[in-house]
């Protein structure tokens, strides 16, 4: 899946989230967009919204939070704090341009998308909460960019109705495994659910990860994971609802050299050994051997190093005799065996 400059065949694309972690100071913004970009972060991650693209400013309790890091709040004054105000779109983008990082967004209504559009994305990210409004996924779809879709909240049902409407525009599409909790709990990520998607849906699959520290997009790179999102804070003092388990600009660079690291590792399939093969043992003449004398366990043996005849020969040789005399140390080849 290529986005931007970057084809995810080549490298994990490694995404730094911003989300509400500017703490509404537009300079604060782009101090973590720098902040990410030196961190080693491939791409800046924004979300479009307003509090009306996603509820409506209602007091009744099915619109107060139960449970989890924002338990009694209400979600229209919880998206008021965390949105990042649209006039400032338009100089994040080219701030995080002006620094080669790519830079693209979650829209969450299909307002945020016609907006977003003047900024020319090279891709739509679809939040794991919208994947079921099927509407709005084949409004994004048909943008006819690539789309990177999280699967938190979602049922086959709903990633199969993502994948199909990326078929129907002939659009490259990723999931990534995403825990919908925040932060998420390591023994509810489920980690294994990362080969099973490239199997059963054939696309780029990655991780948006909510726990933690940096251990789960770790491993989720061994599994497969070609896509890495994880939320990007300058400091842990900004007063922002992600904080929690977002990544300082230290963490976040730990993770991006690790994960460089083990990308670098996990290679190919390959049973043909590199390196070290000479130190491998092999059949050598251990006691001198006159011409026409009989190979015996006392004057040939399997010893390093691995220049001889492999070790699997040595019943067969065994009792053959020499074709000429052979010196203490000589490796054994087929040419001097009678």
């Amino acid at each position: 899946m290529k986005i931007g400059k970057i084809d995810t065949k080549d490298k994990v694309f490694i995404i730094a989230e911003l989300s509400a972690n500017h703490n509404h100071s537009l300079q604060t913004a782009e101090d973590t967009i720098y902040a990410a970009k030196e961190s080693g972060a491939d791409a800046i991650k924004l979300q479009t919204y307003t509090p009306d693209s996603l509820t409506i400013d209602c007091k009744k309790d099915d619109f107060l939070i139960k449970g989890g890091l924002w338990d009694g709040k209400n979600l229209y004054e919880l998206y008021k704090v965390a949105m990042t105000p649209l006039e400032w779109h338009e100089e994040l983008f080219n701030y995080a341009r002006s620094l080669d990082l790519e830079v693209f967004s979650s829209p969450f209504s299909k307002k945020d998308v016609d907006f977003l559009k003047q900024f020319n994305p090279p891709a739509y990210k679809i939040a794991s909460f919208e994947i079921t409004d099927y509407e709005f996924v084949d409004y994004v779809v048909c943008q006819e960019k690539p789309i990177i879709v999280s699967t938190g909240i979602a049922e086959f049902e709903d990633i199969q109705n993502a994948i199909n409407s990326a078929k129907k525009y002939n659009i490259d599409i990723a999931l990534l495994k995403c825990t919908s909790a925040y932060p998420a709990p390591r023994s509810e990520v489920n980690l294994k659910t990362i080969p099973a998607m490239k199997e059963i849906f054939n696309c780029e699959i990655g991780f948006s990860d909510h726990t933690l520290g940096i251990s789960a997009p770790i491993a989720a790179v061994t599994l497969g994971a070609r896509i890495v999102e994880k939320h990007f804070i300058l400091d842990k003092s900004i007063d922002s609802p992600d904080r929690a388990f977002s990544l300082t600009p230290k963490e976040f660079k730990e993770m991006v050299k690790t994960v460089r690291e083990v990308e670098e590792m996990i290679g190919e399939v390959d049973f043909k050994p590199k390196k070290g093969r000479e130190f491998a043992r092999s059949l050598y003449v251990v006691k001198d051997i006159k011409k026409g004398e009989k190979f015996t366990r006392e004057n040939i043996r399997s010893i390093r190093p691995g220049y001889g005849l492999h070790p699997k020969y040595l019943p067969q040789i065994l009792g053959k005799k020499a074709c000429k005399d052979l010196e203490r140390g000589e490796r054994l080849s087929w040419e001097v065996i009678g």
